[in-house]
């Protein structure tokens, strides 16, 4: 066996070294050298580069709230060699930016601005001094804050709700329909309700659920910043119900007769909304001027009151016969 292991490594040995081979190695040689060349050329060029360092906040006393959200990371662009940028890239270079709140915070305004200058500041104590700075979002960070002063204000949704085809928005639900608010006594005052993010959505069937964040405000603190909404869609459907007749406008010593003394009115609802629906929610008039104005052997009607949940209301019929009695 081992003369077997022998006459393997003689063969390998014959055919690394073969003059064939020799040459393919120093080609691999000179092209291997050729790269670290070039890398290290390419190494040696000045770039840029966007890094993400994050923020904190720090120092908070127990009795403060802070009423927006200050950004958690700051994105600076640098400038320096690929040497640098690489050992930035793979060195966990960056720490954590720590400020602190009493050293930037306004009690009387209620707000706190930490400007570039501090956070340039910084970002160079651990850069290599042949950095550079190019550019930095945000170029300042704020934060506004309060002493727990609150209160509690309405949801108001806001979108865009399209129903399918023979389907109505039968109703919309928010849970909760009522959060809570933190901010400045001018802000509280000032701040009547919020509404949800704007969305969008079409051809509604079925009954729907979606989480949705709050609009933003600045300098408020919502809690919670989200809701569940409830999207209800209802089936149309075509009703036909009975109105009486009513006169207007008569004189004292008339009497309007009209023959018959109901009308049959129709008119689109949803579905589970038909039965609230009540004859004494349509008027239905006959206009004693009308009769005066434009005689006829028939009487004119006109549909006045109609509720609020219906559409395409209309008259089965709108002429019919009348008689005018004296008193």
């Amino acid at each position: 066996m081992l003369g077997g292991i022998r006459k393997i490594l003689h063969l390998f040995r014959s055919f690394l070294f073969s003059s064939l081979n020799k040459e393919f190695l120093i080609f691999l040689f000179f092209l291997a050298l050729s790269g670290v060349f070039w890398l290290l050329m390419a190494l040696n060029e000045t770039y840029e580069k966007e890094y993400a360092i994050p923020v904190r906040l720090i120092g908070t006393p127990r009795n403060v709230v802070i009423t927006t959200n200050v950004n958690d990371t700051i994105r600076v662009t640098v400038r320096d060699k690929g040497f640098s940028l690489i050992a930035y890239s793979f060195g966990n270079q960056f720490r954590p930016l720590n400020f602190r709140f009493q050293s930037f915070a306004n009690e009387d305004k209620e707000r706190g601005t930490i400007p570039n200058s501090e956070i340039q500041k910084q970002v160079y104590a651990q850069l290599y001094s042949s950095t550079k700075i190019v550019q930095m979002r945000p170029d300042r960070l704020e934060f506004y804050f309060n002493y727990g002063l609150s209160k509690r204000v309405p949801v108001h949704f806001r979108g865009t709700i399209t129903a399918g085809k023979s389907y109505y928005l039968a109703r919309t639900a928010l849970f909760p329909d009522i959060v809570t608010i933190y901010a400045s006594k001018r802000l509280l005052d000032s701040v009547k309700f919020v509404t949800t993010e704007n969305i969008r959505m079409e051809n509604v069937e079925d009954t729907v659920y979606q989480r949705v964040k709050l609009h933003a405000i600045r300098g408020v603190k919502i809690v919670p910043d989200f809701v569940k909404v409830g999207f209800y869609p209802d089936i149309l459907t075509e009703e036909v119900i009975e109105v009486p007749i009513v006169a207007i406008n008569m004189p004292s010593n008339m009497v309007l007769r009209t023959f018959p003394g109901k009308v049959k009115v129709r008119f689109i609802v949803g579905a589970s909304q038909f039965r609230s629906i009540q004859p004494d929610m349509f008027k239905v008039v006959a206009d004693y001027k009308d009769l005066i104005a434009h005689p006829s052997d028939k009487c004119l009607l006109t549909l006045k009151n109609v509720p609020k949940s219906v559409s395409r209301a209309r008259l089965e019929i709108n002429q019919v016969d009348y008689l005018l009695e004296q008193r």
